[in-house]
């Protein structure tokens, strides 16, 4: 299948690894220009490299970080600088600390929702007003299952992240007439970085081995195991694409059949 990404140009942040490098390997496979981001310049470096190695799709990059307040405004005019304007945007930003949520910081929970929900509500309002204009855009926010099945001893994320489902909704139901869509992409355990810093974590709290952690959590999946980052790139590849032109609004699993609602 043709995704018609072909020359569209995206933005995805926190990309020097997992699952937004992940996304920006899989759109730029499929001929589509990519900005990555985050804090290390070796690794964004590197990343762009490899892309770029492969053909297809260009990668660029731009040291950013995204507990600076001044970021979104960076990101915008690197990305204006770059392709004049962009048709994609993915959120993507990093978790807060494990822990439950009675008796959070209060301090920590203003600090991480500046972070990972402010950030991207201000980028993505400088942003859009292009896509409008053209009447085609794609904005993907990359959320968690636990806004919709709170994950244990992840209280903060399960709360920030829940905030930006009202919101995303919200844009969809105003843009959407503008060609533009919002939609927001729920990961399960996927096999990352993060996931073996929450496994080790989970292992300390509880006194067991990772290796133990791990096999618990896999036979709790339905499909019994831990995601690739491949397939939930795949899942968001389709949903920034021309194909998805009439998803709007929603809220799209990629879990493994982890979480039991309906």
């Amino acid at each position: 299948m043709d995704l018609g990404l072909t020359g569209k140009r995206a933005l995805v942040l926190a990309s020097s690894r997992g699952l937004g490098l992940g996304i920006a390997e899989a759109i730029a496979a499929e001929g589509c220009d990519v900005m990555i981001t985050g804090r290390s310049g070796e690794k964004l470096e590197a990343a762009a490299a490899a892309i770029n190695g492969r053909g297809a799709g260009r990668a660029h990059f731009i040291v950013s970080d995204l507990t600076e307040k001044a970021t979104p405004e960076l990101l915008e005019n690197a990305v204006k600088a770059e392709f004049g304007d962009i048709d994609i945007l993915v959120n993507n930003t990093g978790g807060p600390p494990p822990g439950p949520m009675s008796g959070a910081d209060l301090d920590v929970v203003v600090r991480q929702f500046e972070i990972m929900v402010l950030r991207v509500m201000d980028l993505t309002a400088r942003l859009i007003p292009g896509m409008r204009s053209r009447n085609w855009g794609r904005v993907l926010t990359v959320a968690s299952s636990g806004v919709i099945q709170p994950i244990p001893n992840l209280g903060l994320s399960n709360a920030l992240r829940s905030a930006l489902v009202g919101w995303s909704k919200s844009m969809a139901n105003e843009v959407g007439s503008d060609g533009v869509t919002f939609n927001m992409l729920l990961p399960g355990r996927i096999e990352t970085d993060r996931l073996k810093e929450l496994d080790a974590a989970n292992a300390k709290r509880s006194g067991k081995d990772v290796s133990e952690v791990a096999k618990t959590a896999q036979a709790q999946i339905p499909v019994g195991r831990y995601g690739a980052v491949e397939e939930f790139a795949a899942t968001a590849a389709f949903l920034v694409s021309e194909r998805a032109s009439y998803i709007n609004g929603s809220m799209i699993r990629c879990d493994g059949g982890a979480i039991r609602s309906v």
